[in-house]
């Protein structure tokens, strides 16, 4: 089984855990859209892995925003909120495989590139938040994906050594920082990552469409 041998299971949110990513895309369109900006179509390719700080910083760079970087994230807040308490679903078998771990004394992380705010309220919504022992986001690490520190970060927060970590991600960019932490990493199916599947495949130790693949 692929929990066999794994201390610590840690999972990205957006695209792996919870099927989320459209959110983003259409978050990106009507902010841009205020500004009288179309969203170019290599915007989401360009701040893949990024955290959300570091995403803010990127726009407001390049599209000359004249509004600060808290504002900035505090309006992608206010903009994702609803529909991340109302229509983001986990990904399909994810539950119960987040039982399973359980079941097996497994430790459950999160490292993701979204703000805590979101994070902690998505997993409440959906009430896995006390499933979880460690949850770090990209603004609490000290570089982004695909750099592995949110990786290393989690880890030694859990107190579980890399090699004994089990990550599941759904970006090339969230692999290459599973892989360069010393970590095993399986891929995770989604429609906006659907364009690097091949990669995605290559990279990994593994692909899932379902969890329960898994179980």
């Amino acid at each position: 089984m692929v929990l066999d041998n794994k201390k610590a299971v840690i999972f990205d949110l957006d695209g792996s855990l919870v099927d989320s990513m459209w959110i983003w895309k259409q978050v990106d369109i009507d902010y841009l859209g205020r500004f009288g900006y179309e969203l170019p179509e290599t915007l989401q390719s360009e701040i893949e892995g990024m955290s959300f700080r570091e995403t803010a910083i990127y726009i407001k760079e390049r599209f000359q925003i004249d509004d600060s970087i808290e504002e900035m994230m505090d309006d992608w807040n206010k903009m994702a909120w609803d529909k991340y308490m109302h229509e983001v679903p986990l990904k399909d078998g994810a539950f119960d495989f987040l039982q399973e771990c359980k079941r097996c004394g497994i430790l459950l992380g999160i490292a993701s590139s979204n703000s805590r705010e979101l994070v902690e309220n998505v997993l409440g919504a959906l009430h896995i938040r006390e499933l979880f022992t460690c949850i770090m986001t990209g603004s609490e690490a000290k570089r982004g994906k695909p750099a592995p520190d949110i990786y290393l970060e989690v880890a030694d927060r859990l107190q579980v050594e890399p090699k004994d970590c089990l990550v599941f991600e759904d970006i090339v960019a969230g692999i290459m920082a599973g892989k360069s932490a010393g970590m095993t990493v399986y891929a995770v199916d989604d429609l906006y990552s659907a364009h690097q599947e091949k990669k995605k495949r290559e990279m990994a130790d593994g692909y899932i469409c379902s969890y329960q693949e898994l179980l």
